[in-house]
């Protein structure tokens, strides 16, 4: 047992993000995304039984985010069919984790084309395979220095 590590985080998760560098990057998924796919070049690890907002939490409690860049956070945008259609309510929580843990909050995050956000989740060190059901809820982080 460790202290101050948060519960959720389960030691093949806590051992990816001590051996990623400045710069890597990390996919937290929905229940939607197509993990094994994307990660097939990856580590992929399965949180099925949480959602997105407890597992980016866990993460932001012990990983740093990038301050060399604007936007350490990374979500995918609505495709234009889904424009005015779709509510991302889980956005807002993400925004006030991430302002819990790095100063810059919502600011922190940018959107990407949901094909671009499916070509960069494929440079990831790691793919984290929630159970999240809402949709357009996958996550990327940026790591940054200590």
């Amino acid at each position: 047992m460790l202290k101050g590590i948060p519960k959720i985080i389960p030691p093949a998760l806590l051992k990816v993000l001590c051996e990623m560098g400045h710069g890597d990057r990390i996919c937290i998924s929905d229940g939607n995304f197509p993990a094994e796919t994307i990660g097939k070049n990856a580590i992929v690890i399965r949180m099925d039984g949480h959602g997105v907002p407890e597992v980016l939490d866990a993460i932001l409690s012990v990983f740093p985010l990038d301050t060399y860049v604007e936007k350490p956070v990374t979500l995918m945008q609505l495709m234009d069919c889904d424009v005015g259609k779709v509510a991302t309510p889980i956005w807002d929580t993400y925004a006030e984790v991430i302002a819990k843990h790095d100063g810059r909050g919502r600011d922190a995050i940018g959107n990407i084309d949901r094909f671009d956000f499916y070509d960069e989740a494929k440079t990831c060190y790691c793919v984290v395979a929630t159970g999240e059901s809402a949709i357009y809820a996958n996550i990327m982080l940026q790591k940054g220095v200590v």
